[in-house]
């Protein structure tokens, strides 16, 4: 039987669902990347009315967020990864963590860590109602409801207060001054992790001006860490520091030796630096705590065990992430090889392009000597490399896609193909009784022919360009003719390959041909680099693992 079903809509954004039921689904509307974009102007306060409360009773609330140990991590890149290290180091010494993230990549409770599984579905439906029917008694006309990422984070203080969590580890959002994680007035420590150019058109078009947002979250007599810095940035993060009395404390990337031989749950070598910064950002909270006693290391030169398990055990999905395609492998691979293989990155600015690429690189290379091997029952398997890639309206590809191939290419890996596709992603699926609407919509490829251009343009990617490849864009009927192609097309096994690029009207039919063409092509690996959006990362895993 049917039970009630609540629409709850609120500037910009909705949530659909039974209440109190499994079937209850989240879906965010209209918010560039993660949600974040045009939320922070006004700050979390100017949503709670003058009280700086939105249930009525300040006390009520405010309290048990001053209660919560509080790491608050900012940054334009890695500060989810370090905020992912920071609470597996936390949760191997023994305490009851919280991990607020964005944006999440399948399912909204993914943003939401209690102990480092995602928060139940039951738990999620009971503390999202309890929320928005208190916001709802108490906003109108003049006190309107927050915006998607002020109410996540109002959420998330509710569940870790409510879950009485030792540790709640914030990632901040797209700034810091104005974030809605910005309301904890008294931190246990801060940090901020690499800062580079990204939502420039709110934070500022200079490394100065985007530090100083970044530097909002830097309080009082609270300990902080940063990591090396472009010098603009951090003279800006230094000086804010100053004025507020501040031991702003720069942490250099861990030295691997400390691992004693163990490997970084998280992949790429950029890890180390945001390694080393969550190894800094939690013993501190350990010291400010009292509970430096529970760690032991067993020599000087190295962790802590705790940290080396923490360090090692840490998962965070879409970011150097490496994902046979069971479907493929599955019919074809009984040997173990992967005939169809993803590499997922959700880079989506200039500087983690090109640390996207240096990961890619140097994993594929590894990749080539391992099927080199006289080990491998296929050795004389070719590799071929395969771009996926969007990116939101907001980013510029003249800044990312350049970045992209040229360190790539300095690398000697060169891209036979580059798909572009628009996001899957409108329904955010959170139980099982939810779809998507079952017209089909009309597709705007403006952007994605745009990104085709912006790729064909480049220097290295003009050379033999097959005006075939360069000005299709693949529906269903085209598909199939299109693997037959491929497959005979001299690119694909010939000394004279043709550089090609093609926009595909959905992510679905991009990896059904990419599945065709694997499946028709045995004695080649394909390797698919998928970046430019988590988004867009999300997509994929999400039809991966279907």
């Amino acid at each position: 039987m049917v039970g009630l079903t609540r629409v709850v809509q609120g500037r910009g954004w909705e949530f659909h669902g039974e209440r109190g039921s499994a079937g209850f689904t989240a879906v965010a509307r209209a918010f560039c990347d993660s949600g974040e974009v045009g939320l922070e102007k006004d700050g979390l306060g100017a949503a709670w009315g003058e009280s700086g409360c939105p249930f009525g009773n300040p006390v009520r609330f405010k309290e048990p967020i001053a209660q919560l140990k509080v790491v608050p991590v900012a940054g334009t890149k890695g500060k989810g990864s370090t905020c992912t290290f920071a609470e597996s180091i936390l949760r191997s010494c023994g305490f009851r963590t919280g991990l607020f993230t964005s944006p999440h990549l399948m399912d909204v409770r993914e943003r939401f860590r209690l102990d480092g599984l995602d928060i139940s579905e039951d738990k999620f439906i009971r503390y999202f109602w309890w929320c928005w029917n208190k916001l709802k008694d108490k906003t109108g006309d003049d006190v309107p409801m927050p915006a998607y990422f002020r109410f996540l984070a109002l959420l998330a203080f509710k569940i870790f207060s409510d879950e009485k969590v030792d540790v709640a580890v914030l990632e901040v959002g797209l700034g810091g001054k104005y974030d809605a994680t910005n309301v904890v007035k008294a931190p246990v420590v801060c940090g901020i992790s690499s800062l580079g150019y990204d939502h420039m058109e709110i934070l500022g078009n200079t490394l100065g001006e985007i530090a100083g947002e970044k530097a909002g979250i830097l309080k009082k007599g609270v300990p902080a860490y940063t990591v090396p810095q472009p010098e603009e940035a951090m003279s800006v993060l230094m000086r804010r520091a100053s004025e507020l009395g501040v031991s702003l404390q720069v942490v250099q990337p861990l030295d691997p030796q400390k691992l004693e031989d163990q490997p970084l749950g998280l992949h790429g070598e950029h890890q180390y630096m945001n390694a080393g910064l969550a190894v800094a950002l939690a013993n501190t909270w350990l010291e400010k705590q009292g509970h430096l006693d529970r760690i032991h290391a067993k020599h000087s030169e190295t962790l802590p065990h705790q940290f080396i398990k923490g360090l090692s055990s840490a998962r965070l999905q879409g970011r150097a992430q490496i994902v046979p395609d069971l479907q493929v492998n599955s019919e074809n691979d009984k040997d173990g090889n992967s005939s169809l293989v993803f590499y997922l990155d959700g880079a989506h600015s200039p500087e983690s392009m090109e640390t996207c690429a240096r990961w890619f690189v140097h994993v594929t290379n590894n990749d080539r000597i391992q099927l080199g091997s006289s080990k491998q029952p296929h050795a004389d398997r070719n590799s071929r490399k395969i771009l996926l890639f969007n990116c939101m309206t907001a980013r510029d590809p003249q800044r990312l896609l350049p970045r992209l191939l040229d360190t790539c290419a300095q690398n000697g890996i060169h891209f036979e193909q580059a798909l572009f596709v628009p996001n899957q992603s409108q329904y955010n699926k959170l139980g099982s009784l939810a779809s998507p609407p079952s017209e089909r919509e009309e597709i705007d490829l403006s952007w994605q022919l745009s990104l085709q251009r912006v790729w064909e343009s480049l220097p290295h990617n003009n050379d033999g360009c097959s005006k075939l490849h360069c000005e299709t864009v693949f529906s269903c009927q085209h598909l199939f003719s299109y693997v037959e192609f491929y497959e005979n097309d001299a690119g694909l096994n010939g000394a004279n390959s043709r550089r090609a690029s093609s926009v595909f009207e959905s992510l679905p039919l991009a990896i059904q041909w990419l599945r065709e063409t694997a499946q028709q092509n045995q004695t080649t690996q394909f390797q698919v680099l998928v970046t430019g959006s988590l988004h867009l990362v999300g997509d994929v895993l999400r039809l991966l693992r279907k």
